[in-house]
C-alpha cells in the first residue's frame, strides 16, 4: 500500500474545468492512499482512498439517518442531504491523477464502487487491461 499524504494536495493543485484548488487551502487536511492487487490470472483490481485529516466526528451527535426518523415521528421532515459534488469531484480528480502518475492503467479502468461520504471517499475499480510481467514487479506487493 502506497501513501502520500501530500499527493492528493499536490494533485490537486492541477487546473480543472471543473474544480480549481488551491493547494493552500488544504495543506496537511488531506490524506490519500492507492492500493494496488494484481490477482494470478493479471486481473488488476485498485482501491483509491481520500479522507481529511482532522474531521471531527461527533459520537454523541445523532447519525443523519437518526435525524430522519426523529423529524418523521415528530412530522417535521426538513433533513436535507449535503452536497458531496465538490469534495466527489476532488476525490475523482486525485484518483485520476494518481492513475495517470502511476501507470497503473494505462488503458482505463471500470468503476466497480464507490462511497463518498461528507470527510472521505473510496473507490474500487479494476483496470481494463491485463497486468504484465513489469506490471507485477512494479505493484504486486
Amino acid at each position: 500500500m502506497k501513501k502520500s499524504p501530500l499527493l492528493l494536495i499536490l494533485l490537486l493543485s492541477a487546473c480543472s474545468n471543473t474544480v480549481h484548488i488551491e493547494p493552500e487551502e488544504f495543506a496537511g487536511q488531506l490524506t490519500d492512499t492507492f492500493k494496488t492487487d494484481i490477482k494470478s490470472n493479471g486481473l488488476k483490481l485498485f482501491t483509491y482512498k481520500a479522507e481529511l485529516v482532522n474531521a471531527e466526528r461527533n459520537e454523541q451527535a445523532s447519525l443523519p439517518h437518526e435525524h430522519r426518523a426523529q423529524q418523521k415521528k415528530r412530522g417535521t421532515s426538513n433533513y436535507k442531504e449535503p452536497d458531496l459534488s465538490d469534495w466527489t469531484q476532488k476525490i475523482e480528480l486525485g484518483l485520476n491523477r494518481t492513475i495517470e502518475m502511476t501507470g497503473y492503467c494505462r488503458e482505463g479502468f471500470i468503476e466497480i464502487s464507490r462511497l463518498i461520504e461528507y470527510d472521505r471517499g473510496s473507490i474500487r475499480g479494476e483496470c481494463n487491461e491485463g497486468a504484465t510481467d513489469s506490471d507485477i514487479s512494479k505493484f504486486d506487493s
